[in-house]
């Protein structure tokens, strides 16, 4: 058993306790947490300077283009990004890919993430999921724009879920985004979706976005023409929402929103993804936009991210909202962990094993894993 202290505890469901004691033990369950470390001999203490709080949940990553790390140029914007993944996802062995995958793992535990909700469009991340060093939710992405090759897509969709799903993986099936599914495909989805499944769908990630919808025009309705897009996809879809706006299901998380105005759906959570949009589009989301218990924050991949740090991530968008510590920390760990369904994650509760980082200083980026 052990009884850790620090200058503040952020349990994440209450308050934060000044001098608190969270006694856990050594395999990283719950156990108890005090509100005065004089309530335990002081002989048992650990303590730590700085912040107690839960490991943290990285809620959009695409682990499988961990090779693709430096290869992209910075500030390409959404289309040129999606043009130079196309160019270099050939150039790389197997054993590369699958060794990148490995390294880009290690990164997010020695950076204190527990939990990951990972974009996945081939099997190429399912042996080292099979290694239990995380908490994945797999999203099985589809992403086609040429309706006549949709049932082959979406059967390729279903024989990488089962993959997963076989080895005790939770997977769904989901959209990439509203641009680049049509009707057809975004049916046959909904159609596999149980209750119990959390879908994930990137949206207003580029300004070109809402230009396509509304005004059916532009340059990335300039690029989907020239890769053989259905104009399906966006003839009846007069903004980004619309593909989503017929769904009763509220398990959602919508990811990105770097150009959104305001919140359409009150009860989906949304992911920021800051050094990505930065990387990418070199634009940032409206903070003062979000409810903040239903904001989660990921690293998006190492394709359009120099690292798989979340602690990065709650810097940055620090220095562009008004969000406490506390609130930052949920977004980084409560939120998260809600968001994908990761009950044992997210807070110091009781019977929980949410992992345990020790923040030391939070603008230097000093962080220790605990547990």
């Amino acid at each position: 058993m052990r009884y850790l202290t620090a200058d503040f505890l952020y349990p994440l469901n209450q308050k934060p306790i000044e001098k608190g004691v969270l006694q856990i033990t050594k395999s990283g369950i719950i156990v108890n947490i005090y509100s005065d470390r004089r309530l335990v001999d002081k002989n048992k203490l650990e303590f730590f300077k700085g912040i107690l709080c839960p490991g943290f949940v990285n809620a959009h990553c695409h682990l499988e283009l961990s090779y693709l790390h430096q290869v992209i140029k910075q500030h390409t914007g959404l289309i040129g990004f999606f043009k130079s993944i196309k160019k270099n996802r050939d150039l790389f062995s197997q054993k590369e890919i699958l060794s990148c995958i490995d390294k880009a793992e290690s990164q997010m535990l020695k950076n204190g993430i527990v939990g990951v909700g990972d974009i996945c469009n081939t099997k190429n991340t399912l042996s080292q999921k099979l290694n239990n060093n995380l908490t994945y939710y797999n999203f099985i992405e589809t992403f086609q724009v040429d309706d006549s090759k949709v049932l082959s897509t979406f059967n390729n969709a279903l024989e990488i879920k089962k993959a997963f799903t076989q080895k005790n993986q939770r997977a769904a099936i989901v959209p990439h985004s509203p641009f680049t599914v049509p009707p057809s495909l975004m049916k046959k989805i909904l159609n596999e979706l149980t209750s119990s499944d959390v879908s994930s769908i990137h949206i207003n990630e580029s300004i070109y976005e809402k230009e396509l919808f509304e005004k059916k025009q532009g340059q990335l309705l300039d690029w989907l023409v020239s890769i053989g897009a259905d104009q399906k996809i966006w003839k009846k879809r007069n903004t980004e929402y619309d593909i989503l706006k017929k769904i009763k299901q509220n398990n959602w998380i919508l990811v990105h929103n770097t150009y959104s105005d305001y919140i359409e759906f009150e009860n989906c959570y949304y992911c920021t993804c800051p050094k990505a949009n930065l990387y990418i589009e070199n634009q940032l989301p409206n903070y003062s936009i979000f409810n903040v218990d239903k904001l989660c924050v990921g690293t998006d991949s190492l394709a359009s991210n120099n690292s798989l740090s979340i602690l990065e991530e709650l810097l940055i968008i620090k220095k562009n909202s008004h969000f406490s510590t506390d609130e930052l920390l949920r977004i980084a760990s409560k939120n998260g962990a809600e968001a994908l369904g990761f009950s044992k994650l997210g807070t110091f509760d009781i019977g929980k094993k949410p992992g345990v980082n020790l923040i030391k200083d939070f603008n230097s980026l000093n962080l220790e894993v605990i547990i």
